[in-house]
């Protein structure tokens, strides 16, 4: 599990924010457990948003490096994708 995880919840749903530097293992391993949805600063400030989808985690790269402009995509995306 993922330790220290800030949430960003001003609106449905709540997202976790993963600190920078975190790996994808860490990640994969915490949404087995904890099937939330998080927001992802990759190499080079990109922003992805990963998800589990019940047997898979599902990562919604290109989402920019502005870190409230890629939480509002992210949602977007899950309402669009059914996952809301």
């Amino acid at each position: 599990m993922l330790e220290g995880l800030s949430y960003d919840d001003h609106e449905p749903p709540a997202i976790g924010l993963v600190p920078p530097g975190t790996s994808w293992d860490d990640v994969h391993d915490h949404m087995k457990i904890a099937h939330d949805f998080l927001l992802v600063q990759a190499a080079g400030g990109e922003c992805a948003g990963a998800y589990w989808t019940g047997t898979e985690m599902v990562v919604l790269s290109d989402l920019g490096a502005d870190l409230d402009e890629a939480l509002d995509e992210f949602r977007e995306l899950l309402r669009q994708r059914g996952e809301l």
